[in-house]
């Protein structure tokens, strides 16, 4: 058994790390409260490849994988963009790239994948409804087909980056949710090109102001007569939920390889300062009740770093990894979490202070475990698909 990074991603995060190297704390801080998009950032890893990582060569792309595209969320995440920086690799290498590549069909590859590999085009995904929640099977977004075409109707929200996306990979049903035998029958993912949409008034989007995360707009989506092509169908008709599943574990692995990122940053951030603050003329960080946290915090990176490795692997070689992925994204952002609320114990009264950043660490790394899936969910896929407990409904 080999726990040696292949090359591909060494050099990954050779390069992405590179690139950061020239955005400090200070830079992500900016973007954050001026609420824009890392426009530089994104510049450097469009001119240098890397937002093409996951899309095959014959499309201009790197054709590597899920496990290149963690490492190099990853690496973003630790330099100091934190918990906010998963959008640049999650919405257009992952929810584009990645699901195109495997279940676009050639058509849409040929016109596609070039442009995403090169950043030329952005997407983003939209899934969750108001009411149906985290139950994803339960969405009512409805696609009625009219000749040639499909008309659709619906709501969405907490969808990040309609603003900058030229595609959006929508979630509908096309045969209602009380009638699909089984239940994951029915649903198909569409193409639909946002700014057509939104010029012909079938599409608009009202932004939800947030508490972190505020360098991509999340947003309430309304979808009223929207005609797309039988063209647009991602996969196959009707059997959307592989393309579905396609989505939501690359999804919860690069939130994932985020969240560790972030973890890293705060255990970075607050080791520093238990180095360097001195009460009682010693470093606090003498202390075992400042020292312990950090160093348990440390040991649970590490782990989860393995699980999230295991499901990169898994996904790219075409194995089961939803229980991996799972638990990758759980422990992820759990660590994240104890990591930041470290710091937070660690700075004591400074960390209210926005001068430094452990409040923006704090909120990247509290929406982890809420988003996009909670954390009661994906204990219960474990309780009950893994080790076979009874469903409470």
């Amino acid at each position: 058994m080999d726990f040696t990074l292949p090359e591909s991603a060494q050099a990954v995060r050779r390069g992405i790390a590179d690139i950061c190297s020239r955005y400090g704390m200070d830079y992500w801080e900016r973007c954050e409260s001026e609420k824009r998009w890392p426009e530089e950032v994104w510049a450097e890893l469009a001119k240098g490849g890397w937002l093409g990582l996951a899309v095959p060569e014959e499309y201009g792309g790197a054709g590597q994988g899920l496990l290149e595209l963690a490492v190099a969320t990853e690496t973003l995440a630790a330099s100091g963009a934190a918990g906010g920086s998963a959008f640049v690799y999650v919405l257009t290498p992952g929810f584009g790239a990645t699901t195109l590549a495997r279940h676009g069909s050639a058509e849409q590859k040929a016109e596609l994948l070039p442009k995403l590999a090169s950043g030329e085009i952005e997407t983003c995904f939209a899934l969750t409804e108001p009411d149906a929640g985290s139950n994803s099977l339960a969405v009512s977004t409805f696609a009625r087909q009219d000749g040639s075409d499909f008309v659709i109707n619906g709501q969405k929200i907490w969808i990040t980056g309609v603003q900058r996306a030229t595609w959006m990979l929508l979630v509908t049903r096309t045969i209602p949710a009380a009638e699909a035998r089984p239940r994951t029958n029915g649903m198909t993912v569409f193409l639909v090109n946002v700014p057509e949409a939104v010029a012909a008034g079938t599409l608009s989007y009202r932004p939800i102001p947030k508490m972190g995360a505020n360098t991509t707009p999340s947003n309430m989506v309304f979808i009223d007569d929207l005609r797309v092509p039988a063209t647009s169908v991602v996969g196959e008709l009707h059997g959307g939920v592989s393309v579905l599943w396609d989505v939501l574990n690359p999804e919860r692995v690069l939130l994932g390889a985020s969240a560790l990122g972030g973890a890293e940053v705060a255990l970075r951030v607050g080791v520093e300062y238990a180095k360097q603050r001195e009460v009682f003329g010693r470093p606090i960080g003498a202390n075992q009740a400042v020292a312990f946290p950090l160093a348990q915090v440390k040991a649970k990176i590490e782990l989860a770093r393995l699980m999230l490795y295991k499901a990169a692997w898994s996904f790219d070689n075409r194995l089961p990894c939803g229980t991996e992925a799972n638990i990758a994204k759980l422990t992820a952002s759990q660590a994240a979490w104890e990591a930041a609320d470290a710091a937070f114990q660690t700075h004591g009264g400074m960390a209210y202070s926005l001068e430094y950043p452990v409040a923006r660490l704090l909120a990247d790394a509290r929406i982890g475990r809420i988003a996009p899936v909670t954390e009661e969910l994906l204990l219960n896929y474990l309780a009950t698909q893994v080790l076979g407990l009874p469903r409470s409904f």
